[in-house]
């Protein structure tokens, strides 16, 4: 019979587990709800109460489930647009804007380009929307290497005007005429909206985060390109002693982070709204910035901090009719989950 476990070797269990990242980010996550829930009692309502109709209006029914990946869509390829130019050492901001120029660019193409079918004119929509948001993301690159600004600055103030140049358009030259006087645009045709799965508001755009994933993860993680970007983040000045090409690489990382948010516009409007709007993100770039921090930037710890941050936000709409709980009450349960993970990781660092 083996012996029983002393309290010396569980205690050193305890802090082996707890030395893993995930466990760390699951003890944070935890503790945010922990945290949330005493600001639920605090203001009078029953904690339980709260997370049980959270969960029945996300994970458990059948259109919270799909609710969820609606948001996950856009959530996965904006956080991509952060984590792909941090791997070079930039800070991208944009996500909102490039994913506004994105839908913007796709919407160009479903209203004014002629394609017959939907096999012909999805892909034109897709390499619009990722050519518009590569395009406004490459604009912060141009500016921190020809004026030297920081791409901090510029990338969050083009959000804002990508978002008054979008209004420009839908209360303008692209207004529809039989709109009855509502700024947005005139609806798809049928072969420029991405199709649902299985009856719900879900739409086949879920297959652009899914490459989105693979393609960025193989390319960052298994090629010398993603090397070389690894080494530029980790010292520049190194890098380019080695003969790396780093302006080259920052201008890649950038353009291609944009695009990816620029296909999140594309989806929105084709999966979603069917029409381009003054609104068409609800700070979706916002929320996907936020989701890569979360995750490190790690590509595939992505899919996990988007899922959360979704079934919050999800959560928070149920919440809002069948809780009578402000669905803004949800932004704070999301920033505390933010900050504490990036708490727990900071304590960490402290402690090495």
């Amino acid at each position: 019979m083996q012996a029983p476990i002393s309290l010396q070797q569980a205690q050193g269990i305890a802090i082996t587990l707890t030395d893993r990242p995930i466990v760390r980010s699951i003890l944070a996550i935890v503790f945010a709800f922990v945290v949330f829930a005493i600001f639920i009692a605090i203001i009078g309502r029953n904690p339980v109460e709260i997370y049980v109709k959270m969960f029945e209006g996300t994970l458990g029914s059948k259109v919270g489930l799909s609710e969820v990946g609606v948001r996950m869509i856009p959530f996965v390829l904006t956080a991509l647009a952060a984590s792909i130019p941090a791997r070079v050492g930039l800070i991208n901001v944009g996500g909102e804007g490039q994913l506004y120029i994105g839908a913007w660019a796709a919407t160009g193409v479903a209203l004014y380009v002629d394609l017959p079918a939907i096999w012909l004119m999805l892909p034109a929509m897709a390499a619009a929307g990722f050519a518009g948001g590569a395009i406004w993301g490459g604009i912060a690159i141009l500016l921190r290497h020809w004026r030297n600004v920081n791409e901090v600055i510029s990338t969050l103030l083009s959000n804002y005007v990508a978002i008054l140049f979008v209004n420009f358009f839908v209360f303008g030259a692209w207004k529809n005429p039989t709109g009855f006087g509502y700024p947005y645009t005139s609806n798809f045709e049928a072969e420029s909206i991405l199709p649902a799965i299985a009856d719900t508001r879900l739409h086949f755009g879920l297959v652009l985060p899914v490459i989105g994933i693979i393609a960025t993860y193989l390319f960052l993680s298994r090629t010398r390109w993603g090397a070389n970007m690894r080494a530029i983040g980790g010292n520049p000045d190194a890098a380019r002693r080695r003969g790396i090409p780093v302006l080259r690489y920052i201008i890649i990382a950038m353009l291609v982070g944009g695009g990816l948010a620029g296909l999140a516009g594309m989806s929105e409007v084709s999966g979603i709204q069917h029409h381009l709007r003054p609104g068409i993100s609800n700070n979706l770039g916002f929320m996907g910035f936020l989701a890569s921090w979360m995750a490190n930037h790690n590509q595939i710890a992505i899919i996990g901090t988007s899922f959360l941050i979704a079934a919050i936000v999800v959560g928070g709409d149920v919440l809002q009719f069948s809780g009578n709980l402000p669905s803004a009450a949800m932004l704070i349960l999301i920033g505390l989950v933010l900050f504490s993970v990036l708490g727990f990781r900071r304590m960490e660092r402290k402690a090495e």
